[in-house]
């Protein structure tokens, strides 16, 4: 019996899991996955002649990589062609299932199956979710070359993974999948034989909303197709249409693309809301958003955005009320999330706004970009190592603490810098009474009182 690569050794195994060879019935995501480098849509600035995954798909290289990407960007897909076409053995791990018994024990196979000349591939789905002992077992066939890791994750690995093992390995960023790549899925599910087979058409209309609520996953777009196609056949047409598109998702086809309430005028429309503080307008463009199926992890990051360049000192607990709600997205999804958002969205909505915080620490930035930086003051230079005491580090320094209110007069800004003021807090709610702690800290400290500033409109 063939192996998976077309070699007549029955001792090869085959990938298990979500890269088994797919069944007649298997999801169309899954039937219509990519064979070759060549079939792959969009990363084509991973997969240019030469490049290291196309050298590792081709057999031609043994670093191990992670891929990093959002949902349905074809991280599972690059593997999948690495299994068809590498000849190496090729062991599949989901970090959902596997413990650190069955990472070691296929480890332990992959140490005898080189010995007989035999390298292995090891593919572990959703990396972020292995423990630090889990990576730890890893480290070593990684850098040892015991195994070619393959590892696809969803969240940032720079958090997630350990850092020897993140550099001993390369790390290659996917990006969203653009409406010309998703269509060209589509058109070849819907023509190719382990597709639709040229069963169904699509409307111009269908194919519009059928982008637009793909949201950049070629799964979930797949998905919608092989059921709208399902629900056009039990109506006996042959034609899948905006409303087989609809009620196939199970929601309205909310109008969310780029030729009316498109993408960035909604969200800068819901931006500006909350900074207006509009709560029902805000509300109003959540929803437009969560029906549109817009994801939501990107409506969280721009909450947490907001909670300090438009609201900061005003309100500093609205940050950690948009934290929570991202982390609460992470945790629950949707449907749930969505009442988590909208209690981030009232919170920056009805809260005093600021924009004193994004003020600051631009200026400070303008400065150092500029080359007004200078030299640390040699009493706040670091005094712990050998010799610091005789370049004068640390001569002079007083202790805060040691002194009455917390608050040490003495220089703390490069002297090319003493007269900057960057951060200066409106009188809107909780930061006004931060301006009159500021201002006696500036006494205390012997400093001039700051011009009042407008503050910079955004």
């Amino acid at each position: 019996m063939e192996d998976l690569f077309g070699n007549p050794d029955p001792a090869t195994p085959t990938p298990g899991g979500s890269l088994s060879t797919p069944s007649a019935d298997a999801p169309l995501a899954v039937r219509m996955r990519p064979r070759t480098v060549d079939e792959i849509v969009g990363q084509q600035h991973l997969l240019g002649a030469g490049s290291p995954l196309r050298r590792l798909a081709e057999g031609d290289a043994a670093m191990s990589v992670f891929l990093w990407g959002p949902p349905g960007v074809g991280k599972t897909t690059i593997a999948s062609v690495v299994s068809q076409s590498a000849k190496r053995r090729f062991v599949e791990l989901s970090a959902v299932t596997a413990g650190v018994r069955e990472v070691r024990a296929e480890l332990e196979t992959a140490r005898r199956e080189l010995a007989r000349g035999r390298a292995t591939v090891l593919f572990v789905d959703e990396v972020h979710r292995f423990s630090k002992a889990q990576q730890d077992v890893l480290l070593p066939a990684v850098e040892n070359r015991l195994v070619t890791l393959i590892a696809a994750t969803t969240e940032n690995p720079s958090f997630s993974v350990i850092a020897p093992l993140l550099s001993r390995s390369l790390l290659l960023t996917l990006k969203p999948l653009t409406d010309d790549d998703l269509g060209t899925l589509i058109d070849r599910a819907l023509a190719d034989e382990r597709g639709l087979r040229g069963d169904f058409t699509l409307t111009d209309e269908a194919r519009s909303d059928l982008l637009r609520l793909a949201g950049g996953d070629a799964r979930r777009a797949l998905t919608y197709l092989e059921e709208s196609a399902a629900g056009a056949a039990s109506e006996g047409s042959d034609s899948i249409t905006a409303a087989a598109i609809s009620r196939a998702v199970d929601k309205a086809a909310v109008r969310y693309d780029k030729d009316g309430d498109q993408h960035y005028d909604v969200i800068s429309a819901f931006i500006k809301s909350m900074r207006g503080s509009d709560v029902q307008a805000a509300l109003h463009y959540l929803a437009r958003m969560l029906e549109a199926g817009e994801d939501p992890r990107f409506i969280a990051r721009r909450l947490v955005i907001a909670a300090s360049e438009d609201i900061g000192m005003a309100a500093p607990s609205v940050l950690q009320t948009c934290v929570a709600a991202a982390q609460a997205v992470q945790l629950i999804g949707l449907p749930e999330a969505r009442i988590n958002l909208a209690q981030a969205v009232i919170a920056c909505a009805t809260a005093p706004k600021s924009n004193a915080v994004v003020v600051a620490v631009d200026a400070a930035i303008a400065d150092v970009r500029a080359g007004r930086s200078g030299q640390v003051p040699p009493h706040l230079r670091d005094a712990h190592y050998p010799g610091a005491k005789s370049l004068g580090h640390g001569k002079g320094y007083q202790y805060a603490h040691d002194f009455p209110h917390g608050v040490a007069a003495q220089q703390y800004l490069p002297d090319e810098l003493l007269d900057a003021r960057y951060y200066q807090p409106t009188d809107h709610g909780n930061e006004a009474g931060m301006a009159e702690r500021l201002a006696t800290i500036d006494d205390l400290l012997g400093r001039d009182k700051p011009r009042k500033g407008s503050g910079r409109k955004r």
